[in-house]
């Protein structure tokens, strides 16, 4: 059998086999395990981390999910960037035939066979996310998030030139070619700073002979910087999640301070009866917003009216917001099936079945109360300021 994409790269007395593979072909499965099998390696490398191997040989994981635990350690919005992910290479996969890493997990299992180590050399999923979400622009984030809730009801054919091209790269790659001429930053993020990760791992890995089974689309950029003899990046700087702004946080803390602040003028100044009128004032300014909101989900009657008790308290609290408490009032009351979230990947692309599956209805409970709770702030916080400044 011919192997396509395959480099050889001799360094320091060590043969270093970079296999570029098609991550949708079938052909390409076929050469993993053939190349794997002929070079018979000390040690075999795949782009793949931890996380997304258990993904690929666990299928059945959505039975153990602790939805609950994730609400409260404010993972949802993850497990959210995971599923439009997820839901992407089962489109791809619908229109090539073959599911989306299927290579690299042909790789593990070919390599477990002979008794060849296995190394997991691609950075995590999440953390490639939140470097790209944290080194976007915060004025072009909801432009982003627009984009990708809009590629998920995408229903056009891809052109077989554009499959050519999608069986180039991986999946997170072929994602964001999608609209990475208006967000640069991505590329960087999940193309160039893999490549040195990846690139990093390799060299790292023990054994005089290496295989490497990676995306095509890393093969050039991984290649350059092993036979050039450039240092990977270090990883701790490429897993590094930068820190929110500072000017957020103190934005974050300042304004609900300073609400608190003149609630507390208007009692002193104006008597305890005027600081009581703008307290209730607040309490519906932000409690009906966020109500509304959350009913746009169709819940349960109990989780609207958690968006209403808790949208008052919340807005006085950057680190938590009406959206988890609504979250998880919904996962308690109507906790999706198991059958939902196995099927949640196919789902999420079809409109209707957001308010059908359980699941993504608390998907709909966590996005949609923020921006009238937010408006809902506003008004309430002009009202204040109008009262102390009379």
């Amino acid at each position: 059998m011919e192997i396509s994409n395959l480099r050889r790269i001799h360094i320091d007395g060590r043969e270093i086999i970079l296999l570029g593979t098609a991550h949708i072909s079938q052909e390409s499965i076929e050469q993993v395990k053939y190349a794997i099998q002929q070079e018979k390696p000390d040690r075999v490398c795949v782009e793949l981390d931890a996380g997304r191997l258990k993904a690929l040989t666990e299928p059945d994981r959505w039975k153990t999910l602790d939805l609950k635990a994730i609400i409260k350690q404010g993972q949802l919005s993850t497990l959210v960037a995971n599923l439009l992910l997820s839901s992407y290479q089962k489109r791809m996969g619908q229109q090539t035939g073959v599911r989306a890493g299927q290579e690299p997990l042909a790789a593990v299992e070919t390599a477990q066979e002979m008794g060849i180590p296995v190394d997991m050399s691609d950075r995590e999923v999440k953390t490639t996310l939140k470097r790209a979400w944290r080194l976007t622009p915060w004025y072009r984030r909801f432009t982003l998030l627009g984009t990708l809730f809009a590629s998920l009801f995408d229903r056009t054919k891809v052109t077989e030139e554009q499959l050519r091209e999608i069986r180039e790269q991986d999946t997170l790659g072929a994602m964001m070619d999608e609209f990475g001429k208006s967000f640069p930053e991505l590329k960087q993020v999940v193309i160039t700073e893999r490549d040195h990760f990846l690139a990093g791992r390799i060299l790292g890995a023990e054994g005089k002979r290496v295989l490497a089974v990676i995306g095509a689309g890393h093969l050039a950029g991984i290649a350059r910087l092993i036979e050039n003899g450039e240092q990977p990046i270090h990883e701790e700087k490429l897993t590094h999640i930068p820190k929110p702004s500072p000017v957020g946080k103190i934005l974050g803390w300042g304004i609900p301070g300073v609400i608190v602040l003149g609630l507390v003028y208007i009692g002193y100044a104006k008597g305890l009866g005027a600081m009581g009128d703008n307290i209730l004032y607040w309490i519906w300014m932000t409690g009906l917003p966020a109500a509304a909101g959350t009913a746009l989900a169709l819940p349960h009657p109990l989780t609207i009216l958690t968006a209403f008790v808790m949208a008052p308290f919340t807005t006085l609290h950057p680190l938590i917001g009406v959206s988890t408490f609504t979250a998880l009032a919904q996962a308690f009351l109507m906790p999706p099936r198991v059958h939902e979230m196995e099927s949640v990947g196919e789902d999420l692309s079809v409109v209707s079945m957001w308010w059908r599956n359980r699941l993504l209805r608390i998907f709909l409970c966590f996005l949609l109360p923020g921006l009238p709770t937010t408006i809902g702030m506003v008004i309430g916080s002009v009202h204040i300021f109008k009262n102390v400044t009379q």
